[in-house]
């Protein structure tokens, strides 16, 4: 995947009702190893990472780039939003779009946060880059990121198998 390149970066945070995104900082560290090393994160994401590896791996200030959010809780990481391009190892029909990709930590499943965020970063996405489509895929045995995908406005470009599983590559057009 690569960044989303020429969008100036970081933005001012974003402020929805109740949550900030904003770029990475070095206290995030540790929320970041927790997300890449969480079993129950990582259910339809191929399995978590070792923490220990993660820990001499991860630099001190991850996730680090255009397009990538740190979702804040009262002044608390609780996820990751990232919006990158796709590459030319992307499926076909994503190949070149910008892709959506989120992980929240467990604790702050089922509140809407994610829906929250994710809506927020689709709209600067959307102030910074109109007219681009974004593409998500997710495993169709996800029935929460199906939900997520479908609140989102995104709609089924293609099923696909990969990593030993279903997958779903939904298309959210381009806002007008």
């Amino acid at each position: 995947m690569e960044d989303l390149g020429h969008v100036a970066w970081p933005p001012e945070p974003i402020k929805t009702e109740r949550l900030v995104l904003r770029e990475s900082e070095s206290r995030d560290r540790a929320v970041f190893v927790e997300l890449l090393a969480s079993p129950e994160v990582h259910t339809y994401l191929g399995g978590a990472r070792a923490r220990d590896e993660l820990e001499r791996e991860m630099p001190e200030v991850p996730g680090r780039w255009p397009g990538s959010f740190v979702v804040e809780l009262d002044g608390t990481m609780i996820g990751h939003v990232l919006l990158r391009r796709g590459t030319e190892h992307s499926r076909p029909a994503a190949a070149g779009k910008a892709d959506l990709g989120y992980l929240f930590l467990p604790q702050a499943w089922g509140f809407g946060y994610a829906t929250e965020a994710c809506t927020a970063a689709l709209t600067w996405f959307d102030t910074v880059l109109p007219g681009e489509p974004v593409v998500l895929t997710t495993q169709s045995a996800n029935t929460p990121s199906m939900r997520l995908a479908t609140k989102l406005g995104f709609t089924e470009l293609e099923r696909f198998e990969a990593w030993n599983a279903k997958q779903w590559l939904g298309l959210r057009a381009p806002s007008t």
